[in-house]
């Protein structure tokens, strides 16, 4: 089985998460700037979300471009993904409409801690799948960042119960690092696709 039907049904997904996060907007009775004040915790993290939501429909776009071909239990690791993902406009919700209290803001950083691991194992089915040789493989390499988003997640969850602006700080620090594409995977699809053509091109 091909990537194109698994990459159109999560983009459909992800789409009807972002439009959920929307809704979550409630209109302000009033028709001055004024209104708008109350409304800004909701705002902010609504904004941090849809950057996340963002980060994970790129990054797993340029995965799926890097693979060939996918199985049950890389059907089964990507709808893992898509559910814990799928709660982020809950969590956000409920962070937002508290002014980012402990325990949402705590709740936020678990729903975001457990899409990344999500990611991590619809990542290693698809390496498993295509090999140790493998253009993915070979692409996604030691994965830093990968490996150190779940750190700081956990750290952002512990210090909720002390000072909730050092969570917020690393949710947005991590985005930051993540808000670019992730360049090993297209440097790696890019370079393979040239040695290809400069194959073919070959008498």
């Amino acid at each position: 089985m091909d990537t194109r039907r698994l990459e159109a049904f999560s983009d459909g997904v992800l789409a009807i998460i972002i439009t959920i996060m929307v809704l979550e907007m409630k209109v302000p009775h009033g028709a001055d700037f004024a209104a708008l004040w109350p409304l800004w915790p909701v705002f902010l993290s609504y904004i941090l979300s849809f950057v996340y939501i963002g980060i994970y429909w790129n990054n797993h776009h340029h995965m799926l471009h890097a693979a060939q071909r996918v199985n049950g239990a890389i059907l089964w690791a990507n709808s893992h993904l898509l559910f814990w993902l799928s709660l982020i406009p809950f969590a956000t919700g409920w962070m937002g409409e508290n002014h980012f209290a402990p325990v949402p803001t705590a709740l936020y950083g678990v729903v975001l801690l457990m899409a990344a691991i999500a990611y991590w194992i619809l990542q290693w089915a698809l390496m498993r799948e295509h090999g140790h040789d493998s253009l993915l493989t070979q692409a996604v390499g030691a994965d830093l960042k990968g490996k150190l988003s779940p750190l700081l997640y956990l750290i952002a969850i512990i210090s909720t119960f002390f000072q909730q602006w050092i969570a917020q700080a690393i949710y947005v620090l991590v985005a930051l690092l993540w808000l670019l594409p992730d360049r090993r995977i297209e440097r790696t699809v890019r370079s393979t696709g040239s040695d290809m053509n400069e194959r073919r091109e070959r008498p």
